[in-house]
């Protein structure tokens, strides 16, 4: 492997960080050859809490990804989310000046720039200028305006802002640790790469990655991004719901949420649900166990779809909600879904993964192999600079560098 062909994602998560390794075919195809995970230590709801904690963690993923494949890191792409993430659709306008009235490649360049030109306060910097649809004299619905003619170019854009403060602390972890930042992606833009279809996003769908401290939100139409979201309630508030309503510790009230949680018992075939269970000396009621993680899943259902526009999303996502990441795996959480949503309700899973990618086939890591992915197709593009932050870190690592060359 070498280093044009290899990419690296790491997914730094609340409960766990995942580094994982893939080797880039020439067909464009990703094959796994090394993953890391390990339990998070420093990180909450998406943000960087102790700085130390939270590089030892990664250190250990990374190292464990490293083992299992025999290759040195030396830069990843890394998933940013947290409730700091906001976005906003914008549009930028140029003029074709020249006599053909040709587009050219020059000509998106300048008309994206328009588009990102938002008042960004001091203490916000840009993360995304996604393109969602260009129009040329009016005529809406281009794709690629290269090469048509024109005088005016519109483009609509989804531009996604995250805390400066936040996105320095996490480049900060990463970079300690001598890897680089190939690019940093939002975690449910990432998810979208491995669990959606090309069709539903056209005809229009809501992606939920419910984490262990987030759930992150992007809503697709017509082929594009068309709004996002970071929800700051997921499995972690699931699990103290449970320890503290059935007075358990919080690691054995984890431990039953995984091993028998359900939010539709009786749709899930479970007929006795009066039956105790008990999990490490600690017993509980199955049935009061089910109604506090129904409740409280039932609350994030609805927190998402309070996200779209009440009288029109049926509309706008016909094919209606994929859910994926680790609190996705709840038993009958698709029933409830279109049960409270009456829209088409699937659990989303990673496929199409080649190498040692079994351990992936679950949605907990739709994030780590979307990241791979975004990768794969970003990849001959350029190397995050980090703009604001990152170009003059690059300019004083490079003089420190060569002073000690």
């Amino acid at each position: 492997m070498t280093k044009r062909t290899t990419l690296t994602s790491i997914d730094v998560g609340t409960t766990k960080v995942c580094t994982t390794i893939a080797e880039l075919n020439s067909d464009g195809g990703v094959r796994v050859t090394g993953v890391g995970i390990s339990p998070s230590h420093g990180l909450h709801k998406g943000l960087v809490v102790n700085i130390n904690d939270a590089r030892e963690t990664i250190r250990a993923s990374v190292k464990k990804a490293e083992q299992a494949c025999n290759y040195k890191v030396e830069s990843a792409f890394v998933g940013v989310t947290g409730r700091h993430i906001n976005s906003l659709n914008n549009r930028g306008v140029v003029s074709i000046t020249r006599n053909d009235r040709l587009v050219r490649p020059d000509d998106l360049r300048r008309v994206l720039s328009s588009a990102q030109s938002v008042k960004v306060p001091n203490d916000r910097k840009l993360l995304h200028v996604i393109p969602r649809g260009y129009a040329v004299d009016g005529q809406v619905g281009v794709k690629n305006p290269v090469g048509m003619y024109g005088f005016r170019l519109d483009v609509e854009t989804h531009v996604i802002t995250a805390a400066a403060t936040s996105i320095q602390n996490l480049v900060k972890c990463i970079r300690s640790l001598a890897i680089d930042v190939d690019d940093l992606v939002l975690e449910p833009l990432a998810s979208s790469e491995a669990v959606l279809t090309e069709d539903e996003k056209q005809v229009g769908v809501i992606l939920a990655d419910i984490g262990g401290g987030t759930t992150d939100i992007c809503v697709f139409k017509d082929g594009s991004i068309w709004h996002s979201a970071i929800l700051p309630v997921a499995g972690y508030q699931l699990t103290r719901d449970i320890a503290i309503g059935l007075g358990l510790p919080f690691d054995v009230a984890e431990e039953m949420k995984k091993r028998y949680g359900s939010v539709m018992p009786v749709y899930e075939g479970q007929t006795d649900t009066a039956n105790p269970i008990s999990q490490d000396g600690h017993g509980a009621s199955y049935q009061d166990l089910c109604d506090i993680i129904r409740a409280r899943v039932e609350e994030i259902l609805r927190l998402i779809l309070l996200e779209m526009p009440r009288n029109e999303y049926e509309s706008i996502v016909p094919a209606g909600l994929v859910l994926t990441g680790g609190s996705s795996n709840l038993s009958g959480i698709e029933a409830l879904g279109r049960e409270i949503l009456r829209l088409p309700v699937r659990v989303g899973t990673p496929t199409n993964m080649h190498g040692i990618a079994d351990t992936l086939c679950d949605p907990a890591y739709a994030t780590s192999v979307g990241l791979l992915l975004w990768g794969a197709k970003h990849k001959a593009g350029r190397r995050w600079k980090g703009g604001w932050f990152g170009s003059r870190l690059r300019k004083l690592s490079f003089r420190i560098g060569k002073l000690f060359r």
